[in-house]
């Protein structure tokens, strides 16, 4: 379905569902980026929604690497799993249940994604921070102030190095009967790290 390692995969080749959320590409692909994923690494993506980016995490650590999906929501689980199966990816483990539950239980990863997390971010980051192999990286999408402030009041505490903020504000186009119009989603900030 997609035959390209380069991320970025469109939006509209992800099965969806009301009410789940879906990383947008571009974002994903400035994510995934940030991430620094190689073959065979253990990713964990917490707050997986559609699935999206372990997808597309799942295509960069390859056949000999495991991204680690956790959500809340078991339509999001659901949705995932679909969605890993539509790329014909079997390197993705899905795990229904909140996050500071299911990550003690995981096993250490080179890289953390983090999404959506309920108002949890911060105590996500201590306890993903804590179990992150040295060297890896973490990444936080973040959509609200309060989020990226409780991210970068936590991070001090965490010992991760080589703090990165980006703001990114995508316009996509969209054609009307006239002509080409640009369109503005909502900014994301995205924050990275290593340990």
């Amino acid at each position: 379905m997609w035959r390209y390692r380069t991320p970025g995969i469109p939006d509209g080749l992800f099965e969806r569902a009301e009410g789940v959320p879906i990383t947008k590409e571009e974002i994903r692909a400035i994510q995934i980026s940030k991430a620094r994923l190689s073959a065979g690494d253990t990713i964990y993506d917490i707050g997986c929604g559609s699935g999206s980016v372990s997808v597309e995490a799942a295509m960069q650590a390859g056949e000999e690497g495991v991204v680690l999906a956790v959500d809340r929501d078991p339509v999001a689980i659901k949705l995932t799993e679909r969605n890993a199966a539509r790329f014909g990816l079997s390197n993705i483990r899905t795990f229904l249940g909140e996050a500071r539950d299911v990550i003690p239980t995981l096993p250490e990863p080179d890289s953390v994604i983090v999404g959506g997390t309920g108002g949890e971010t911060a105590e996500i980051l201590r306890m993903c921070s804590r179990r992150l192999r040295s060297g890896g990286r973490i990444v936080i999408g973040t959509i609200l102030i309060e989020t990226l402030a409780d991210v970068l009041r936590t991070m001090e505490g965490c010992n991760l190095k080589d703090a990165d903020i980006v703001q990114v504000t995508i316009l996509k186009s969209r054609r009307t009967s006239t002509g080409t119009m640009m369109l503005a989603r909502n900014p994301v900030t995205i924050v990275s790290a290593s340990a």
